[in-house]
């Protein structure tokens, strides 16, 4: 379903939200965050691909950088780090500029290629926004080559100083959509998910916040207390019916 704008999450977001769905909540509904070594170099790493003022241009090819983009088919808006505009006779009309382009999206992360998808639903999710703020189609429509077809994006991992092209086929645009609506839907609820203890929490900054192994044993506890409160319950009636007992 379309989403109002003032409904928009971030688009980052779903990135947080495949590599953990308590992250997300912690973030974008409680307004948690905490630095650490990992996140601050990303930051810094981010910094040139992220400055508009920086021109970059090559025969045939230019750069544009801070591209803000929304979807209101998955409610999200956010900045591009980078995208690429190549001549190209099935690209798009782009102002200032003469001739066709095709754009190509290329996301900037710190570390290696990752196990999970987290990093590549990002992807997906930005494709989306990008083709809508540009009112083009940048799926593969059909196998013969067609207007304004621009079938992948690419993720650019500092650590290993890979470029990976992923192709952003329809089943991952289902993904994202999915992934999307559950989003907004425990956003409207204002409802955290709780933990999934796993080797993932070792490499989350919000581990001091989150607490997951305390979040687990949460239900542990309570049942703990409740049957406490019980069998004081119980004791404290065993003790008055003794001394109505001993009155008798």
């Amino acid at each position: 379903m379309p989403y109002h704008e003032r409904d928009y999450l971030m688009l980052s977001g779903i990135q947080h939200f495949y590599f953990c769905k308590r992250q997300w909540a912690l973030i974008d509904i409680e307004a948690c965050w905490k630095d650490d070594e990992a996140t601050r170099e990303g930051r810094l790493l981010h910094e040139k691909a992220d400055n508009p003022f920086l021109k970059e241009s090559r025969p045939n090819k230019f750069y544009s950088r801070s591209i803000p983009v929304s979807s209101r088919t998955l409610g999200f808006s956010g900045i591009l780090d980078v995208v690429e505009f190549e001549k190209a006779e099935d690209g798009i009309r782009v102002e200032g500029k003469k001739g066709l382009w095709r754009p190509h999206i290329v996301e900037y992360k710190r570390g290696k290629e990752k196990k999970d998808l987290c990093d590549i639903m990002q992807l997906a999710a930005e494709v989306i926004c990008l083709e809508e703020s540009l009112n083009v189609s940048m799926s593969r429509a059909s196998a013969s080559p067609s207007a304004n077809v621009v079938p992948s994006a690419s993720i650019y991992y500092f650590a290993s100083k890979k470029r990976i092209t992923i192709d952003i086929n329809n089943e991952l645009r289902a993904s994202v959509q999915t992934a999307a609506d559950e989003m907004h839907a425990l956003y409207r609820e204002k409802k955290t998910p709780p933990a999934e203890s796993g080797k993932h929490c070792t490499r989350c900054s919000l581990y001091d916040i989150c607490l997951p192994k305390l979040t687990l044993k949460k239900t542990a506890v309570q049942r703990y207390l409740l049957n406490r409160i019980a069998d004081s319950v119980l004791e404290d009636n065993t003790i008055e019916d003794s001394v109505i007992e001993d009155n008798l």
